[in-house]
């Protein structure tokens, strides 16, 4: 088994669904007392979001390069960025250790177009939503990515850092997604994308017509399929 490197806090409450989902892929494919051989850096999410707020991610990206290589040098054989905005730095800190890096997008993209979909929504951060580096490298894959309208686009963006980041999940904030959710879907999208980890909290298959990729759940479990691969 392949040592698999956590690099998460941001936030910490979806770092916490990585490791479980980790550890049960492998208890459900190896059986007995068997668990994932993983090695988790945990940042200080209150740095990594000030480089975000101000624009700084040449700091952002020296500080996760940081905790990259500490998880090289610990024995991890490759590593995941347990969040989809910070993929905004992934050149970056690939760049700074010489194991790979399992990309949240490419893993996304392949689930999606596994199932014979092309078009699907997008919800996420402000970053992540309406910028190059996580939408572009999905249309690279052949993949047409719509996103919410403005509006929608700082509703979202505010739930997750005021609610979600925190631990707070709350019905009314629920409903609201699913208004973005319906509006995704008349605008032609046949599945949407969950891709900021924390939104799988508030949103589950069952409140929603379209399928949903849950960025989380398909990182995670591709990253345990990796390390138990030959």
């Amino acid at each position: 088994m392949k040592t698999i490197g956590l690099l998460g806090g941001m936030s910490w409450e979806s770092t916490v669904t990585y490791y479980q989902i980790v550890n049960i892929v492998v208890k459900e494919r190896l059986g007995g007392l068997h668990s994932a051989r993983c090695l988790l850096y945990s940042v200080d999410f209150q740095e990594i979001e000030a480089c975000q707020s101000a624009g700084d991610w040449d700091k952002s990206a020296r500080l996760l390069g940081a905790a990259a290589r500490a998880l090289e040098k610990g024995g991890a054989d490759f590593f995941v960025i347990c969040t989809n905005t910070m993929h905004k730095v992934a050149p970056q800190v690939q760049a700074a250790v010489s194991i790979p890096l399992l990309h949240i997008g490419d893993v996304t993209a392949a689930e999606i177009l596994g199932r014979g979909l092309r078009t699907v929504g997008l919800l996420g951060t402000r970053y992540t939503m309406e910028e190059k580096f996580y939408c572009g490298r999905l249309r690279q894959q052949g993949l047409e990515v719509l996103i919410p309208d403005a509006a929608e686009r700082a509703l979202v963006n505010e739930v997750i850092f005021q609610e979600l980041c925190l631990g707070q999940i709350r019905a009314a904030s629920r409903k609201k997604f699913q208004a973005v959710l319906a509006g995704l879907a008349r605008r032609g999208a046949e599945g949407v994308i969950l891709g900021c980890t924390e939104i799988g909290m508030l949103l589950r298959p069952e409140d929603a017509d379209l399928p949903l990729f849950d960025t989380t759940l398909l990182h995670a479990t591709a990253a345990a399929n990796l390390a138990l691969a030959d």
